[in-house]
């Protein structure tokens, strides 16, 4: 282990906080949380460590799917730490996590496991001071398949704050937008004919083909906004075609679009309906998130975290999606904010241990902040 982030380690307490950020982190990694059975053996890990420390826990399931939920304070402002457990699916050695040139690998370690151990301690450590704001922790088991089990359910059963903190993978910057999704499939009809004599049929593939090029020139795809350069469209799958000599009678293509928050996505469905014959069908949609930059509560968090680091604090918008959407249908400031890293999703993934020491540090003081006036 290196000692890149020593400056952290003043005192003797000071280095068994970071070894504990560290343990847990790792300890959530080895859950390999890809399953329900495994996702949950890592809620009660988690209610077990936080119960261990003082903290009460409550369980909510649905559909056989847990998400823990602990509160502390008494009067003040909701402020929400939420955290997925849930990583998307690796090679098995990426569940076998090691610290490394002050940077802890593993599954997860970036998206976000980091970031839920550290707002674990985050909250057993402000459960100790007099708070001038109600505190709830909400881990949660799904964010990566969508977030209907957790997040969703939670906010449909009255779990809000007034302010929500997702410790996404964000860098230390604030992200407070991010664009909406719709997923959708594309059916083509064609005539089918003998392959040698393709003139007699009617080629669903190439149909299908020439509709995608139309709907990728659609000037909806060309706008831009205050965070966001563009919306996105992804040709994710196409099935189509069967023996080489027929030509082809059917083809489906799915699409995976992410469209700016302001943009209506019952004028993006209208205007592909208007280029094409195809049936479209919805799989999935999801609500952008459209917390203004100007809200108090976020300009609290950047002026917390800019104090805490010492420097600039970028506002920006998220490409993906998160479960800050849960949120931002019902009106609530809800913003990405988590730790330094790199390739969640991917090989190496990594966590930057000195970030999760800055990450704790901010959640404290932002909370604590609220004990003065704005």
């Amino acid at each position: 282990m290196q000692e890149s982030w020593s400056s952290h380690l003043k005192t003797d307490e000071y280095e068994i906080e970071v070894n504990s950020i560290i343990s847990l982190t790792t300890r959530l990694i080895q859950f390999e949380t890809t399953t329900k059975e495994n996702i949950n053996l890592a809620v009660d890990y988690c209610s077990e460590w936080l119960r261990q420390r003082g903290i009460e826990t409550t369980f909510i399931n649905n559909d056989g799917y847990k998400s823990l939920i602990a509160e502390i304070g008494e009067k003040g402002p909701i402020i929400i730490f939420n955290g997925h457990l849930d990583v998307v699916p690796a090679e098995a050695d990426q569940f076998f996590p090691f610290v490394d040139d002050g940077k802890i690998y593993g599954r997860g370690s970036f998206d976000m496991l980091g970031a839920v151990s550290v707002m674990m301690h985050a909250f057993v450590e402000l459960s100790k001071k007099t708070l001038p704001a109600r505190v709830i922790l909400s881990l949660v088991p799904d964010e990566e398949t969508g977030g209907e089990k957790g997040t969703g359910y939670l906010v449909e059963n009255g779990i809000l704050g007034d302010m929500v903190i997702c410790g996404e993978t964000t860098n230390l910057d604030i992200a407070v937008q991010a664009k909406g999704i719709l997923q959708i499939s594309l059916e083509f009809l064609g005539t089918a004919s003998h392959g040698s004599r393709p003139w007699l049929g009617e080629n669903a593939i190439l149909k299908a083909f020439h509709a995608y090029k139309e709907i990728e020139r659609l000037d909806l795809f060309k706008e831009k906004s205050q965070f966001f350069d563009r919306p996105s469209i992804n040709l994710a799958r196409i099935h189509g075609g069967g023996a080489i000599n027929r030509v082809p009678d059917r083809c489906s293509l799915i699409l995976d679009i992410r469209y700016l928050p302001d943009q209506n996505p019952e004028d993006i469905l209208d205007q592909i309906r208007g280029i094409t014959d195809a049936e479209l069908k919805i799989i999935s949609r999801g609500d952008p998130v459209k917390t203004n930059p100007l809200n108090e509560f976020v300009i609290r968090l950047k002026d917390t975290a800019e104090n805490v680091l010492g420097s600039d604090v970028r506002i920006f918008g998220q490409d993906g999606s998160a479960d800050t959407r849960f949120y931002a249908t019902r009106g609530i400031p809800a913003v990405e904010f988590g730790p330094r890293g790199a390739n969640h999703h991917g090989k190496g993934e990594y966590v930057f241990i000195n970030s999760l020491l800055d990450f704790k540090s901010i959640l404290i003081d932002y909370v604590m902040s609220y004990s003065k006036k704005s």
